[in-house]
């Protein structure tokens, strides 16, 4: 049997029947002053539209959104830079900002250089 996920002692219920203040006073002292300062206009856009609640997935920019309850089992595209990253919330997410899940740099992978990559790549023998 599954332990009932619990975010600071408190229960998913508890949190979703808690006011916006009240949660912000749980998180860490990060996202608590990123809060505390007020949401952006364009994060204030990604909330209303969660909370329209259609169905589809909502596109965002806003990776500085912080996890909250209201979102839990949402699905959110956050741009990387690049493209869109599907993201579905689920309850280990909460309080993290949304572009941690999103990641915006790949790793390097080094190969072998190519003519014209430096002066010593001209005596590569070509296959």
């Amino acid at each position: 049997m599954p332990k009932d996920f619990n975010y600071r002692g408190k229960t998913i219920e508890e949190l979703q029947a808690m006011s916006m203040d009240e949660f912000i006073r749980m998180l860490p002292s990060r996202m608590r002053r990123s809060l505390k300062r007020g949401l952006s206009q364009e994060q204030r856009i990604v909330l209303e539209k969660l909370r329209k609640d259609d169905g589809k997935p909502v596109r965002t920019h806003a990776r500085d959104l912080v996890i909250m309850p209201e979102m839990l089992g949402k699905t959110i595209h956050c741009y990387t830079g690049k493209e869109f990253k599907e993201i579905t919330i689920n309850e280990k997410m909460m309080g993290h900002y949304l572009g941690e899940y999103a990641i915006s740099i790949t790793p390097v992978r080094h190969g072998r250089p190519g003519i014209g990559a430096s002066r010593s790549s001209m005596y590569i023998p070509l296959k």
